[in-house]
C-alpha cells in the first residue's frame, strides 16, 4: 500500500486547538489518556475472545508499554490489545470526537454477549491529548488477520496512512514531543505520572529501560511494572485485612497512623460505585497545614484516576475523611476532569453522607473513648454541617459532645443524655457558651439554673456561638442560652419589687446610655448584676475574637439585669431613695455595671475609670 495523504473530517485546526489548549487543565494527562485507550484495547480483545480464540493467537500476556528515546525525543505507548485495521484507523483516529469504545459497547449490548468490559473512553478525543506535548504522532497498529498500517500527523489538518511492519496485533503510538515537553522522557517524570494517574489499573504498565551489561558492556532492554495493580476497593471485604488497609489509608493520606473506621462498600441500584472511605483518629499532616474548607476524594473510573478535586463528591464539613471512589455511571466532561451538575451526582453525594454519619453515630455507641479521640480533633469541623447541611442537620447534632455543669471539667455529655437526663417539666436545652470552663463555670448567668437543679451544657468551642443557634431545636426541644433573652418568670415574680425599684431603675437606664434597658431579675443568687444579650445576639467571646481579627463588631445592645436581693442594689436604692442626687448613687451604678460587663467575658471600655471608682468606695 502506498503511502496516501487524508484529510481529517472536521475542522481539525480549531478543534485540535480546543482540545490541546482549553478540554484539558493539565499536560501530564495526555499519558492517562493513551494507558486507558491501551486497557480498553486490552479488554476489547479479551471480549472478543470469548467467542473467538483465534483473535488471541497466543498473546495474552496483556501488557502496556512504555519507552522513552531521550536521542530522538520520542516517548511510546504500544499494547497487545485488539488493534485497528486500516478502515478502523481512518475511522477511529481520522474523526475527531468519533469514539470507537462507544460503538464496541453498543455492538456488545445489541448481541446481548455476557461479560461485556466496562471501558473507559466514551468521547473519542482522548487520542489528540498527544498534540498537547507532541508535534508529531505517528501510530503502527495491527488487527488480527490485517495487514499493519501506520498513521501519522502533526495535527494541522491533515494525516498520512501507509504500510507498516509489525507482526504481532496492537498499537504503538510513537511522541515526538515538543522542546518545552521534553520532561516526559524522564524516568522518575514517567513512573510518578504513572503512580498517580494508572496505579490501579487492572493491567501492568511496565517502564522498558535499557541496563549496560557490566562484563560485556552491551545495552539489554529492561523491563519493570511500574503501576501495583492493587485496586484495593474492588476485592471483596472478606479478603482484606486490617494491616492493608491501613497501608492503604497511608498511602492515600500521607498519616502515620491507622484509620480510626474504615467504610468500604458497593453501592447498587440506581446508580452504582464502589467507595472506600477512612476516618482518621487524629488530623493528617496535610489538614494541619491545608485549610482548604473543601472535601477531596480520589475519583477513579474503572481503576483509573480522574482526580481528587471534585469538591461536590462530599460536603465540605466531611473534609477529614479520606478515600476514593470509583464509579463508570459519574457525568464526567469530555476531558474527564470536570464533575457535572447531575442528580445521579446527587445520589452519590447523598449517599456517601449517609454512610459516613452512621458510621460516627456506630463509633459513638460502640467505642466512646475511640469516638472522643475523633471529636476533640474533627468536631470544629463536623459543627460546620449545622450550618451547611438542614437535611442531616439532627443526625449531625446527635454526634456533637459538651462539657456540662453536670459533670467534671474533661468529662462530656451529648444532646440525648441531656434530653433523657432534663427535669421535668422542661422544655429547653439549656447552654452556655464562652472561651474555656474556668471562665465560665461559675458565670453568673447559671446561678439560678445550678439552684433550680437544672443542667446547662458549658460549650467552650470557639464555633460553637456561631453553629449551636443555627440548630435552634433538638427532638422537639428548644435551644436557650442563658445569658441571652428574657426569663417568663422574672414579671410574675418581681411584680412587687419592680413598684419598688421603678425610680432608680429609670436613673439608671439614663446613666448608663450604653445599655438597651435595665431591669430586675430572678436569674441571679449571688452576684449583683448581670448583661443580658437579646436572643440572636453575639456572645461577648465572639465580639472579642472578631476584635482581635481586625474585624469591626457592632455595638452590642444588652440589657442591664439586677438582683433586687443582692446587699448592693438594695443599698444603691435605698440611697437613691433617700437622695437621688448623691454622687456615691451614680459611682456604685457603673460599679454594678462594670461587674456585669466582667461577668460577661467582655472587655470594660474604660479600665481607669472602674479602677478610680473602685478605689472611691474602698477609701
Amino acid at each position: 500500500m502506498a503511502e496516501e495523504t487524508m484529510q481529517f473530517k472536521t475542522e481539525l485546526e480549531q478543534l485540535l486547538h480546543l482540545i490541546t489548549h482549553s478540554l484539558y487543565s493539565h499536560r501530564e494527562v495526555f499519558l492517562r489518556e493513551l494507558i486507558s485507550n491501551a486497557a480498553d484495547a486490552i479488554d476489547k480483545v479479551r471480549f472478543e475472545g470469548l467467542n473467538n480464540e483465534a483473535i488471541l493467537e497466543g498473546d495474552s500476556d496483556w501488557k502496556i508499554s512504555i519507552k522513552a528515546d531521550e536521542a530522538a525525543k520520542t516517548l511510546t505507548i504500544s499494547d497487545n490489545g485488539i488493534g485497528m485495521s486500516r478502515d478502523q484507523i481512518i475511522e477511529n483516529l481520522g474523526t475527531i470526537a468519533h469514539s470507537g469504545t462507544k460503538q464496541f459497547l453498543a455492538r456488545a449490548k445489541e448481541t446481548g454477549l455476557e461479560n461485556n468490559p466496562e471501558l473507559i473512553g466514551q468521547f473519542g478525543v482522548g487520542f489528540y491529548s498527544s498534540f498537547m506535548v507532541a508535534d508529531d504522532v505517528t501510530v503502527v497498529s495491527k488487527a488480527h488477520g490485517e495487514p499493519a498500517v501506520k498513521w501519522e500527523s502533526k495535527g494541522v489538518g491533515e494525516f498520512t496512512l501507509s504500510e507498516a511492519d509489525k507482526e504481532k496485533r496492537g498499537t504503538e503510538i510513537t511522541l515526538h514531543l515538543k522542546d518545552d515537553a521534553e520532561e516526559y522522557l524522564d524516568e522518575w517524570t514517567i513512573r510518578s505520572t504513572v503512580k498517580k494517574f494508572s496505579d490501579f489499573l487492572e493491567h501492568p504498565v511496565v517502564l522498558i529501560t535499557k541496563e549496560k551489561d557490566e562484563e560485556t558492556e552491551i545495552e539489554e532492554e529492561k523491563e519493570e511494572q511500574i503501576n501495583s495493580q492493587k485496586a484495593i476497593w474492588l476485592r471483596p471485604k472478606s479478603e482484606i485485612t486490617d494491616e492493608e488497609y491501613g497501608e492503604f489509608y497511608k498511602h492515600i493520606s500521607h498519616d502515620t497512623n491507622h484509620p480510626a473506621e474504615t467504610i468500604h462498600y458497593n453501592a447498587e441500584g440506581a446508580i452504582e460505585f464502589k467507595a472506600l472511605l477512612f476516618i482518621p483518629e487524629h488530623k493528617p499532616f496535610d489538614m494541619m497545614w491545608n485549610n482548604d474548607p473543601k472535601a477531596h476524594l480520589n475519583l477513579y473510573v474503572q481503576r483509573v484516576f480522574i482526580g481528587n478535586d471534585f469538591d461536590n463528591l462530599l460536603p465540605g464539613y466531611l473534609r477529614f475523611v479520606k478515600g476514593v471512589v470509583d464509579s463508570s455511571d459519574l457525568p464526567l466532561n469530555v476531558s474527564r476532569e470536570i464533575l457535572q451538575e447531575n442528580p445521579m451526582l446527587d445520589k452519590i453525594r447523598k449517599n456517601l453522607t449517609t454512610r459516613i454519619l452512621k458510621t460516627l453515630a456506630n463509633m459513638k455507641k460502640t467505642d466512646f473513648d475511640e469516638f472522643k479521640i475523633f471529636h476533640e480533633n474533627f468536631s470544629a469541623i463536623l459543627k460546620e454541617g449545622l450550618q451547611t447541611d438542614w437535611e442531616n442537620r439532627e443526625k449531625i447534632a446527635e454526634l456533637l459532645l459538651f462539657e456540662s455543669t453536670a459533670k467534671a471539667a474533661g468529662e462530656k455529655t451529648c444532646f440525648d443524655d441531656y434530653v433523657e437526663n432534663m427535669a421535668e417539666g422542661q422544655e429547653e436545652i439549656l447552654y452556655l457558651a464562652g472561651e474555656n470552663r474556668a471562665s465560665i463555670e461559675n458565670s453568673p448567668y447559671l446561678e439560678k439554673f445550678k439552684a433550680d437543679g437544672k443542667e446547662v451544657l458549658l460549650m467552650i468551642d470557639p464555633i460553637d456561638d456561631f453553629v449551636i443557634p443555627q440548630l435552634f431545636e433538638f427532638k422537639g426541644k428548644k435551644l436557650k442560652a442563658v445569658n441571652k433573652g428574657d426569663l417568663e418568670e422574672d414579671k410574675e415574680k418581681l411584680k412587687d419589687e419592680v413598684k419598688e425599684f421603678e425610680g432608680y431603675i429609670g436613673f439608671a437606664k439614663k446613666l448608663l446610655g450604653s445599655v438597651k434597658e435595665v431591669k430586675l431579675t430572678t436569674r441571679l443568687k449571688d452576684s449583683a448584676a448581670v448583661l443580658v444579650g437579646d436572643e440572636y445576639s453575639m456572645s461577648p467571646h465572639i465580639e472579642e475574637m472578631m476584635r482581635r481579627m481586625g474585624q469591626e463588631v457592632p455595638e452590642r445592645e444588652a440589657v442591664l439585669e439586677l438582683n433586687p436581693e443582692h446587699p448592693v442594689v438594695k443599698k444603691v436604692q435605698a440611697m437613691f431613695t433617700a437622695d437621688e442626687k448623691d454622687p456615691k448613687v451614680e459611682t456604685l451604678t457603673r460599679l454594678l455595671h462594670d461587674q456585669a460587663v466582667i461577668a460577661s467575658g467582655a472587655k470594660i471600655s474604660d479600665p481607669a475609670g472602674f479602677a478610680a471608682r473602685l478605689n472611691e468606695m474602698l477609701v
